[in-house]
């Protein structure tokens, strides 16, 4: 994607700095800022504090962490240390557990005075393949985009999405934002229902600073509006990304998801979910056994934005003492998704087309298992 006329990527390793660089999202939309990691507890921090978020980006981040702490220490002991510590950052993504049991497995085999080197080189080959990842679901995902088209008579096709599962989520180009990218670079009128998606707001913040810098027509909404819109006809499709989903297909992504699923089911609405191989949970069939991470109550109570003077400023919503529960993701049970947009095709959401297009990933994550 490209800022400033410039082509980045939202991670990426920097040679000549001897540092890991990543786009700090905290600060998006009013500032883009590079910032650099450079050890271990960078890594840990930036996934921590959402500097980098979106399944695909943890992973990677998590992947260049332990790249980071190799070249500190590339002994055994200190890679299964920061092992463990980069995996307690964020439990609902897969794809951090899934980067770094591929990433550890790889430095065992490669000698400690050499295993510096051949982390980074590694990391940057995870970051590589999940960009190539995105393409080939935009490939796939801009079909269902095209038949909406040849039913809308040169009138925009109407997708809605929820949170971020972009460019900045997914190392370039995106899950769910890769057929609209795809689409829009094509020529055909697409326009985008970005929900904010509270209470961080990834999509007001995020997608649509995405969407508008690509030059992509959007309009924001809040998170409940999507209901309203499908029943009105409104919407002739929803894509949404995932953090994990399961052997069966159930969906976990950004809370909120499923009332869009449970929406767009009432009201006919077809419901993708864009799925790189990297966020399928093998290991798991039923969506309530995928661990939900719970945030900080202020996440809720507090909101953030840029004042009159510029200045980025947090303020209170709600009353002082009030409680708040933040939940961060709900899965949509596979029933509701017309179907998951992988890297391999689009799918059914159940266990039998998952395990039939992922045969060899199940076969090779069950090798990883044997041999940890």
């Amino acid at each position: 994607m490209r800022v400033g006329g410039k082509a980045y990527r939202s991670i990426w390793w920097e040679p000549g700095a001897e540092s890991v660089q990543i786009i700090d999202q905290t600060l998006l939309p009013h500032e883009f800022r590079i910032a650099a990691l450079t050890t271990l507890l960078d890594a840990v921090r930036a996934i921590e504090t959402m500097q980098v978020r979106g399944a695909p980006l943890v992973g990677v981040t998590a992947a260049y962490g332990l790249a980071l702490a190799a070249r500190a220490d590339p002994s055994n002991a200190n890679l299964e240390e920061a092992a463990a510590r980069l995996a307690a950052t964020r439990p609902t993504a897969v794809n951090l557990r899934f980067a770094l049991d591929r990433m550890h497995q790889h430095l065992l085999t490669v000698p400690e005075d050499s295993r510096s080197m051949a982390a980074f080189d590694r990391a940057t080959e995870m970051a590589d393949e999940e960009v190539r990842l995105s393409q080939a679901i935009g490939n796939h995902g801009i079909g269902l985009i095209r038949a909406a088209a040849a039913k809308k008579n040169g009138q925009p096709v109407h997708i809605l999405t929820h949170c971020n599962a972009g460019w900045l989520a997914s190392v370039d180009l995106g899950t769910a934002t890769a057929p609209i990218y795809m689409a829009h670079d094509e020529g055909i009128a697409v326009h985008v229902w970005v929900d904010e998606t509270r209470p961080r707001n990834q999509g007001a913040a995020l997608t649509a600073w995405e969407l508008g810098r690509h030059g992509v027509p959007h309009t924001i909404i809040v998170d409940n509006a999507g209901g309203y819109l499908m029943q009105r006809g409104m919407v002739d499709l929803v894509i949404v990304g995932t953090d994990r989903t399961t052997a069966a297909g159930d969906v976990c992504n950004k809370i909120g998801t499923y009332l869009k699923a449970l929406a767009a089911h009432d009201n006919g609405v077809p419901f993708f979910a864009a799925v790189p191989s990297t966020s399928i949970d093998f290991s798991l069939e039923c969506g309530r056994s995928i661990p939900i991470e719970t945030r900080s109550g202020l996440e809720v109570t507090h909101i953030s934005g840029q004042g009159r003077n510029g200045l980025i400023e947090t303020v209170r919503i709600a009353p002082e003492g009030s409680r708040a529960s933040n939940y961060a993701f709900d899965v949509t049970p596979a029933r509701l998704v017309t179907g998951l947009i992988t890297e391999r095709g689009v799918i059914a959401a159940n266990k039998s087309a998952l395990a039939e297009t992922f045969a060899d990933r199940i076969a090779a994550d069950a090798e990883l298992m044997a041999a940890t």
